[in-house]
């Protein structure tokens, strides 16, 4: 069951006065390239998808950031027990610059779009109460990730 297209939310939210929508925040030495790419790309997921609860998306200096494990990640999500409170997400985008001489500008942003989906991914499978085990979570948000940032990479030639 694709997560992205999962309408079990509704019953959660269609009389609440919650917040909605996709937020993007930016660490203020975030490169303009990311930033342009990120608000694009989320401009474009905004048009294709309703985000019934808000969910900002912090996008970070640091090459990696820690999650609740203690493990260092290039992308967090975080899920509240109660689905009254707003969840988020932190994404790495400190390695950029690495990345941009390894892989080349159009690879190098995608990879940060790709972690962008991949924890929106989580997102809806937390607003949809997915039952899953770790190992499936991680393979449908891997899954998922590809699958809309190359259809994304048909409708725009460079992210």
């Amino acid at each position: 069951m694709n997560p992205w297209q999962c309408d079990k939310w509704e019953s959660i939210y269609s009389n609440s006065n919650c917040r909605v929508g996709l937020r993007l925040k930016f660490d203020k030495d975030i490169d303009s390239e990311i930033k342009r790419a990120s608000k694009e790309y989320c401009n474009w997921l905004r048009k294709m998808y309703y985000f019934p609860i808000r969910v900002p998306i912090y996008i970070k200096s640091k090459e990696r950031i820690k999650s609740m494990s203690g493990e260092l990640v290039t992308g967090t999500f975080f899920g509240p027990f109660d689905k009254f409170v707003e969840p988020y997400i932190r994404i790495a985008a400190g390695d950029y610059q690495e990345l941009l001489r390894k892989r080349g500008k159009d690879n190098a942003l995608a990879a940060i779009l790709f972690s962008i989906t991949h924890e929106l991914t989580h997102y809806f499978q937390w607003l949809n109460d997915f039952e899953q085990t770790y190992r499936s979570e991680e393979w449908q948000a891997t899954y998922y990730s590809g699958y809309l940032v190359n259809v994304y990479a048909e409708k725009k030639e460079h992210p």
